[in-house]
């Protein structure tokens, strides 16, 4: 009996032994924050079981996240960083980041989660910025005859409405905010990317972008390739990969029923849409997207 068992546990060693290596894999498309319409933003809330599920089986050789995003909100963006350190400190997996057409503000911020990153010789990489942009629709208003009203308790509870002319103390304020966080962001790049940057910090973080073989010479990723090469590369030619997708709905994240607290229907928000889509659009053609 002894001698049965431990054949029957040499055996499922030796089978254990034989399966290929395999890299979880998980894609990470799309503007970073909350969205509307058919076409959600990188939120935590949406990538919390995702990421759980991408780093739970500690016999995987790697994880991997291919990112394709030219950024968005930065507090998203460092929770989705936060979370998936987290969970590979604890599993002890290593994390491999891929930009493909663009790693960009936020975007690089998601790459910045992974012990080794790569990117494409044409991927776009950098923009470590921040930026606030936005509409103003003062002189429309006035020359179209609309007026604005608007009754606050807060004199400056109304700060920056796109339909009020813009206030040199406001746009100060908004100034050091953007600052501030800029500074975290900063710091974020020195601490993951230690002992690798190269060039000026007033060149790596003035906002601009780069294409994935200059980003390599600033050492902002570690080498050029995909994810198919370079895990072929690092752990065979029989390495296998498991793709973790993200569960939603036939009609979108909150189906055509999903409802604000306000019991407003969200697919009724058009409007809100549209000026969505139009920022998601313009933050893409920034980087010729």
């Amino acid at each position: 009996m002894i001698m049965a068992n431990w054949i029957t546990r040499t055996l499922r060693r030796l089978k254990l032994s034989e399966q290929p290596p395999v890299v979880a894999v998980l894609r990470l498309n799309g503007t970073i924050g909350v969205s509307g319409g058919l076409r959600p933003g990188l939120t935590m809330s949406a990538l919390a079981g995702p990421i759980s599920r991408l780093l739970a089986d500690k016999t995987i050789a790697a994880a991997a996240l291919v990112i394709n995003s030219p950024g968005g909100s930065p507090v998203q963006a460092a929770l989705i960083h936060d979370r998936v350190r987290l969970l590979a400190r604890e599993k002890g997996i290593k994390v491999m980041t891929f930009a493909e057409d663009v790693a960009a503000s936020g975007g690089y911020m998601l790459a910045l989660a992974g012990d080794e990153i790569y990117a494409h010789a044409n991927s776009i990489v950098g923009s470590l910025g921040v930026v606030s942009a936005g509409f103003g629709f003062d002189k429309l208003m006035e020359k179209i005859g609309v007026e604005r009203r608007v009754h606050t308790s807060g004199e400056r509870k109304a700060m920056l409405d796109p339909f009020q002319p813009e206030q040199p103390r406001d746009v100060a304020h908004l100034e050091a905010l953007q600052k501030e966080v800029h500074e975290t962001f900063k710091t974020m790049v020195k601490e993951r990317r230690a002992g690798k940057l190269k060039g000026e910090e007033s060149d790596l973080f003035s906002g601009a972008f780069w294409t994935g073989a200059k980003a390599q010479e600033f050492g902002l990723v570690d080498g050029l390739g995909d994810l198919f090469a370079v895990a072929r590369a690092k752990f065979g030619t029989k390495v296998e990969f498991r793709v973790v997708t993200q569960r939603r709905s036939w009609f979108g994240w909150g189906g055509p029923s999903s409802r604000h607290a306000d019991g407003a229907p969200e697919r009724a928000q058009w409007a809100h849409d549209l000026i969505v889509a139009i920022e998601d659009r313009a933050l893409w053609s920034r980087f010729g997207l």
